[in-house]
C-alpha cells in the first residue's frame, strides 16, 4: 500500500469509527424541538457552532484526553453515567417543558438560551462514546511510529466528521418550515421520551461497565 493510500485509509478509518457513534441523524430532531422559534439563517448559526464545538471537543481529547481524564480521575463508565445524566435531564425538560413567562407590553421577548454547545454539541454529537473512541484511537496512534502524523490524520478525520454532520444538521434545518408549529410540537415530546431512555441506557451501560461481570 502506497503512502498516499495508507493516508486515505487513515482517515477514512477514523471517519468509519466516528460516523455511527456520533450519528448526526438523530440530533436533527433535537435540533428542531429545540430551536421551534428560530429562522432558517438562525438555526444553521446554530448548527455551525456546534459541529465546531464538536471538532474542538473531540480533538482537545485527542491531544490530551487521557491526561485530563487521569488528572481529574475520569473514568469511561464515569463519563457515560454523567453524559446520561445529562441527556436524561434534556429530555424531561423536552417531555415537560416550563410554562412560558407572561408578556408585558413594555418587555422586550427574551433571548433562547443557546444550544449549540449543550446538548447538540455535548453529549449529542461529541458524546462518550466518540469522545472515547478518539481517546482509544490517541493511545493507538501514541504506540506506532510517526505519531505526530497520524495525530493529524485523526484530526483531519474528525474534521471531515463534522463537515458531515454540518451537511446532516443542514438538510433538517428547513424541515421545521414543513412540519409547522404542530408537528415541531409533537416531534419535540418524542424526542425527549427518546433522550430519556438513551441518557437511562447510558447510565446503565456506565454502571455495568463500572461495577463488571
Amino acid at each position: 500500500m502506497g503512502v498516499t493510500a495508507e493516508i486515505i485509509a487513515y482517515v477514512l478509518s477514523t471517519i468509519g469509527a466516528l460516523i455511527p457513534i456520533v450519528n448526526p441523524f438523530s440530533t436533527a430532531p433535537l435540533l428542531l424541538s429545540l430551536t421551534p422559534s428560530l429562522t432558517v439563517e438562525e438555526r444553521l448559526k446554530v448548527v455551525r457552532r456546534a459541529c465546531l464545538y464538536m471538532f474542538c471537543i473531540l480533538a482537545a481529547f485527542l491531544v490530551a484526553g487521557g491526561l485530563i481524564m487521569q488528572f481529574f480521575g475520569i473514568s469511561i463508565p464515569g463519563l457515560r453515567i454523567a453524559g446520561g445524566l445529562v441527556i436524561s435531564f434534556v429530555g424531561f425538560r423536552m417531555l415537560f417543558p416550563a410554562p412560558p413567562p407572561p408578556s408585558t407590553g413594555g418587555e422586550a421577548p427574551a433571548a433562547q438560551r443557546d444550544v449549540a454547545f449543550t446538548p447538540l454539541a455535548m453529549p449529542s454529537l461529541a458524546g462518550p462514546g466518540s469522545i472515547a473512541v478518539v481517546i482509544g484511537m490517541s493511545s493507538t496512534a501514541q504506540a506506532e511510529n510517526y505519531v505526530i502524523l497520524r495525530h493529524a490524520l485523526i484530526a483531519a478525520g474528525i474534521a471531515l466528521t463534522a463537515v458531515f454532520c454540518y451537511v446532516v444538521l443542514k438538510g433538517a434545518a428547513g424541515l421545521a418550515k414543513r412540519l409547522g408549529q404542530s408537528g415541531v410540537s409533537a416531534m419535540t415530546g418524542i424526542m425527549g421520551f427518546l433522550l430519556v431512555c438513551i441518557g437511562v441506557q447510558f447510565i446503565i451501560n456506565g454502571v455495568t461497565q463500572l461495577i463488571g461481570p
